[in-house]
């Protein structure tokens, strides 16, 4: 449904390779931002900073909503009409830039200056609680079960993950995003933690990575293989 606005909000086609933000048309980065200024606002008060047409940002709006990315509440003042104030969602919100990777690699820098083996610790551990956390998970599952559910693991860690069966009995696990691709980039054991922490909740599989984002490919990928069956060499 084409969506119709006056005044100065373009409606531009979104990057697909874009995320974020970045990721949406002009005209609904404008919306998300001037809701996120104002924190709870009104249809009219919007339109106003918006300079388009109230029932324009109603149809907006209404999109913003069935996609997750705002959401409102009804307000009576006096014996008026209650009326709807808008405020972003914790997905739409989370949209907005965020300096997690620069804080944290500034923070594992100083770590790793004062205690390398300290900063190798920390890795370990995060990796061990989220092998104990799957684990707890994958328990009494069988091979395939097992191998679904590590994928909505990941994809809830923020990994956007699937899984592919090869039709052998192995699996492509795939990770269309780096959850931690800014830490990752500056230490490879962010990496190292991650193969590892998979092979531990499959023992029973072996775990190759055959595709790495940071190595300049556009996903993560693991070929998981049940030890009956042998990764290829070249993997």
């Amino acid at each position: 449904m084409a969506l119709v606005t006056t005044g100065p909000v373009p409606v531009v086609t979104a990057t697909p390779a874009a995320s974020g933000l970045e990721s949406l048309t002009a005209t609904r980065r404008a919306i998300l931002t001037a809701v996120k200024t104002r924190g709870d606002a009104r249809t009219e008060e919007l339109a106003g900073d918006l300079g388009v047409t109230v029932s324009a940002l109603r149809q907006h709006l209404s999109s913003l909503a069935l996609d997750g990315l705002v959401e409102h509440q009804q307000v009576r003042d006096g014996r008026g009409r209650p009326h709807h104030l808008y405020h972003l969602t914790e997905r739409g919100d989370a949209l907005f830039p965020r300096a997690y990777a620069d804080i944290t690699n500034e923070l594992l820098s100083y770590v790793d200056d004062a205690d390398h083996e300290l900063l190798e610790k920390i890795f370990r551990r995060r990796r061990d609680r989220r092998i104990k956390q799957a684990s707890t998970r994958l328990a009494g599952k069988d091979f395939e079960a097992k191998v679904e559910e590590l994928t909505r693991i990941l994809d809830e860690d923020g990994y956007v993950a699937s899984v592919e069966p090869n039709g052998d009995g192995s699996y492509h696990i795939v990770e269309h995003n780096c959850a931690i691709l800014g830490v990752a980039r500056r230490y490879n054991q962010a990496c190292a933690s991650e193969i590892e922490f998979i092979r531990s909740v499959l023992p029973e599989a072996e775990v190759t990575r055959v595709a790495h984002i940071v190595s300049g490919q556009r996903r993560c990928a693991y070929l998981v293989t049940p030890r009956e069956r042998r990764a290829p060499a070249w993997a």
